[in-house]
């Protein structure tokens, strides 16, 4: 039987691996958005595909270089945590 202990440090192991593996993503949409803001402000462009376009974009490339690292993690914290867990072991 698992105990609250255990429950919750899973929990919270958990939920920080999915705050580091959406950081980089997230960190790359802020300083996109911030950027096509500021070129937006200087430029008087409102141009509504220019702020959807190259955010989609560097959050696709961030993702593409990033996969491996994401991948990696959420597999070692299924197999080193979650799978004994539910295994009973």
């Amino acid at each position: 039987m698992m105990n609250e202990l255990i429950f919750y440090d899973t929990l919270r192991q958990g939920l920080w691996i999915a705050v580091m593996i959406s950081t980089p993503i997230l960190t790359v949409a802020l300083l996109a958005g911030l950027t096509v803001g500021l070129f937006q402000a200087l430029t008087s462009v409102q141009e509504m595909s220019l702020t959807f376009v190259p955010k989609l974009a560097a959050i696709a490339a961030v993702f593409w270089v990033t996969m491996g690292f994401m991948t990696e993690t959420l597999v070692s914290f299924w197999t080193d945590r979650l799978i004994p867990l539910i295994a009973g072991v």
